[in-house]
Parts: structure tokens; sequence; C-alpha cells
């Protein structure tokens, strides 16, 4: 269905208060571009929570599944700066992309996060390429 290169599930929240205006103008770029997704997903999210790298706030979620395409990456950079730019902030579990800069703007605890994994020795006994790459 997507091809030898698979596919990418990209999914970010917003807060609610500029939900409506940021979903409206991304759907419009996705719309417009070349990588219509196949498959999306709006949820509604309550309040979230005090953990150090929660996604969920309240707001609306958007999970979007893209073919991998040349011009993909360079597309979602611009989600992502729509995304940062309303308060939002993508989500890790589903991330096979995102820079560090967008990752730290998105989670505003993560250097107490950091911390919390130096003080165990956890950034030395447990990591992955995401956590390398993001510098969890």
């Amino acid at each position: 269905m997507y091809g030898r290169n698979g596919f990418i599930q990209y999914q970010f929240v917003l807060p609610k208060k500029t939900s409506y205006s940021s979903l409206e103008e991304i759907l419009q770029l996705i719309s417009r571009s070349s990588s219509v997704p196949p498959l999306a997903v709006l949820k509604l999210f309550g309040a979230g929570n005090k953990n150090y790298l929660s996604f969920p706030m309240e707001g609306y979620t958007l999970a979007v599944d893209f073919k991998i395409e040349k011009k993909l990456f360079k597309f979602l950079e611009t989600l992502d700066k729509i995304i940062l730019n309303n308060g939002g902030r993508i989500y890790l579990a589903k991330d096979a992309r995102v820079n560090k800069e967008v990752f730290e703007c998105g989670y505003p605890k993560i250097e107490k996060f950091r911390i919390l994994r130096r003080k165990y020795d956890l950034d030395k006994k447990f990591n992955s390429l995401q956590s390398r790459r993001l510098e969890i």
C-alpha cells in the first residue's frame, strides 16, 4: 500500500485554544501537498499530566500516515514549525525524524528528565537511536 519505502506515522497535539486555526492550516497544507495521506485520526484530549515527557495536553491530536517520499521530511519540518508556533508537540512514541530543537520546544520539562536519567546512570545503561538523536 505504501510502496517499498513504507510510511511514517506523524502525530502531534495542539492546545485546545489554538487547535482550530492551526489544524485548518495544517490540513490545507496536507491537502495541497503531494503527500496526501490514506489515513488520519483526529481525537480530543482532556487535561495532560505532570510527567516530564507527557504527550497529552488539553486539545486535539492528529495522527497521519504519510508514504515516505523524497519531499516528505522537508514537508514535515514545515508542519513542525506550525505545531511549535502554536504551543503543540510531536508524539515521541511515533517519531522517527524530529530534531533536537523541535523536541525540546515541545517538551519544556526535558531537562528535569535528563537530570533524572543521569542520576540513575540511565543515560549510559538504557539508550535508543532516538534518545541519542535527541540527547535524552
